[in-house]
Formats: C-alpha cells, sequence, structure tokens
C-alpha cells in the first residue's frame, strides 16, 4: 500500500476529534460571551488535565485490547493516601508524591497480574472487581471523609500557573510528548501495538504477551496517580469517592481520538484531542447552565456515538482489506 493511502486512512482518526472541537468552539462562542475568553480557555485546559493523563494511560490498555474500569478509584486512593500520610505527621511533599505514585504503581501491578496470572477471559472482569476494592479501600483509610490541609508544594502542580498557562497542562504536553516517542520509536513501544493486533501472533514472534500486558497496567497506574496528584491541587483536598466517571470519560477520549476496542489502533494524539473534546463539551454545558443530570445524557450520548463510530471504522477497514485482496487475486 502506497504512502498516500496510509496517510489518508490515518486522517480521520485525527482530523475528526480536531474538527469537532474546532465546531462545537465555533458555535459556544456564539451562544456564550465568555467561552472564547482567556481566562475560560485555561480553565477548560485545567478541566482537561486529570482526564489528559487518565486517558493516556487507558489509550495503552486499549491497544492492548484491553479496558481498565478502576482508573477513577485507583485517582482516588492514591490521593488519598497522601493524604492519609499527612494526617499522621508526613510533611514531605517529596514523600507524599512518591507515595501516591507507587500506590498508583502497585494497583496497577495487581490489574495486569489479576488478569495474566488468573486468565480470566476478559480485563473487564477483573478490572471491575478491583474497582470496588480500591474505591474500598480509599473510603477505609480515610474514614469515608475527605482529607484537606495539603502544602502548596503538594498542590503546586494542580493549582499554579506559569503566567497564565496551567503548570497542570504543561506536564500533560510533556507526558503526551514521551509517551508518543516511546509508542512509536521503540520496541516495547511497537510490542504493544503487535499484541493489540494479534496476540497469539505476538506470542509466535518472540514478544512476551503476559509481560508487555503488565506494564500497560502499571502504566495507567501511574498515570493515574499522577491524575490525582493534579486534582489534589485543583480542588484542594482528596477524597475517597472521587472519579466516579473517570473510566467513562477516558474510554470517550480515547475512542474519540481513534483508538479501537479491538485493540492495535490509536494515536497519543488524537487522544489529547479527544480529552480536549469532551473537557469542551463539559464547560459549554457549564456556560449554558446545563444541570448535572443533563451532562451526563450528553457525555452519555457521545460516548455511545464515539462507540458506533469505532464499530463503523472497523468495518470499514475490513471491507477495504478485503477488496484490496480481491484486486489482488484477480491482478494474479
Amino acid at each position: 500500500m502506497s504512502n498516500e493511502n496510509k496517510k489518508k486512512r490515518k486522517m480521520p482518526s485525527f482530523m475528526g476529534p480536531l474538527m469537532a472541537v474546532l465546531i462545537l468552539s465555533v458555535v459556544l462562542t456564539i451562544v456564550s460571551d465568555t467561552f472564547l475568553s482567556m481566562n475560560n480557555w485555561m480553565n477548560i485546559l485545567r478541566q482537561a488535565a486529570i482526564n489528559s493523563m487518565v486517558s493516556c494511560g487507558m489509550l495503552m490498555i486499549l491497544l492492548t485490547g484491553g479496558v481498565d474500569l478502576s482508573v477513577g478509584p485507583i485517582v482516588a486512593l492514591s490521593s488519598c493516601s497522601m493524604g492519609v500520610l499527612m494526617q499522621h505527621g508526613v510533611s514531605n511533599a517529596f514523600i507524599l508524591i512518591v507515595s501516591a505514585l507507587i500506590v498508583g504503581v502497585v494497583c496497577g501491578g495487581i490489574n495486569g497480574l489479576l488478569f495474566t496470572k488468573l486468565q480470566l477471559p476478559h480485563p473487564f472482569v477483573s478490572t471491575m472487581g478491583a474497582r470496588q476494592v480500591y474505591r474500598g479501600l480509599a473510603l477505609l483509610i480515610t474514614g469515608a471523609a475527605p482529607i484537606a490541609g495539603f502544602s502548596p508544594a503538594v498542590t503546586f502542580v494542580g493549582s499554579a500557573n506559569i503566567g497564565d498557562f496551567p503548570v497542570c497542562f504543561i506536564v500533560v504536553i510533556l507526558i503526551f510528548a514521551v509517551v508518543g516517542v516511546f509508542l512509536n520509536r521503540t520496541a516495547l513501544g511497537r510490542k504493544i501495538y503487535s499484541v493489540g493486533g494479534n496476540k497469539e501472533a505476538a506470542r509466535l514472534s518472540g514478544i512476551h504477551v503476559p509481560g508487555t500486558l503488565n506494564f500497560v497496567y502499571i502504566m495507567s497506574g501511574f498515570m493515574c496517580a499522577v491524575a490525582g496528584i493534579i486534582m489534589v491541587g485543583r480542588v484542594g483536598t482528596a477524597t475517597p469517592l472521587a472519579g466516579e466517571t473517570y473510566d467513562m470519560d477516558a474510554i470517550a477520549a480515547c475512542v474519540i481520538g481513534g483508538a479501537s476496542f479491538n485493540g492495535g489502533k490509536g494515536t497519543i494524539s488524537g487522544t489529547l484531542i479527544g480529552a480536549l473534546l469532551i473537557a469542551v463539551i463539559r464547560n459549554g454545558l457549564n456556560l449554558l447552565g446545563a444541570q448535572t443530570d443533563i451532562q451526563y445524557i450528553v457525555i452519555g450520548i457521545v460516548i455511545i456515538l464515539a462507540v458506533f463510530v469505532d464499530i463503523v471504522r472497523g468495518n470499514a477497514a475490513v471491507t477495504a482489506r478485503r477488496k484490496e485482496r480481491a484486486k489482488e487475486q484477480a491482478a494474479a
């Protein structure tokens, strides 16, 4: 297949969500006087930061054909672990932040092991169970109460600005750039795509599939911990009930950005644009005074449409491959 044809196939997964962001921005600019203001756009970036981080980890899992329904509770548990340590006299910001990252990595590692070692049919099952465990642990260690009083050093990433630009989104850009290079320029990154494309073929080619799967779940846990640190900075508290919709928002961002539930397909740039689209939708609904229930309905419709587009896109790709094979056979 020529490079030109490949570019044409990749264009929709990147340009589609970008055009949606631009069109939605134009519409919201018309109906709201404040949407286009610098202050509002910086607020959109802050809102997108948490979902972007969770989506970054979710993308790597979706690339392997998996899913993680426990991301919200991991965000809550990692942030609450900082609060509990603070309540027990730990004041060093570095120790608190590292503890959150360790909790996220451990939770992600457990998710990976539950799937690869127990041989469950799909990570949907293991992460659904883990979701309840992590949420329960967050409630248990905090006594079901939010924890406040974090030092400025802990909240810096989520609350500080450089000029008008939020530090949290600078962190998002840096991490997405690193992950983008990792997925596209390293051997392990290519293995992740290969495992999602065909696990058996990947295994036969010498790829250690369980190790690759464990790695992506560990990375997802790490990204959730970073999201938890940002969340503490944004709201000033760690709450055990945080992140109820983070899994759905992250899946929506990835699928909108071109990722597939079948695995092997998706880009980090598309995922970032998908997260921005979700943030723009939520921000626009807030500006229009939409109630929370309406916001749930709208985001739910967006998720359904995203999954539908993924199915249509997959069917179109299968049809195109069949036509190509038919042409090759006819030419032979």
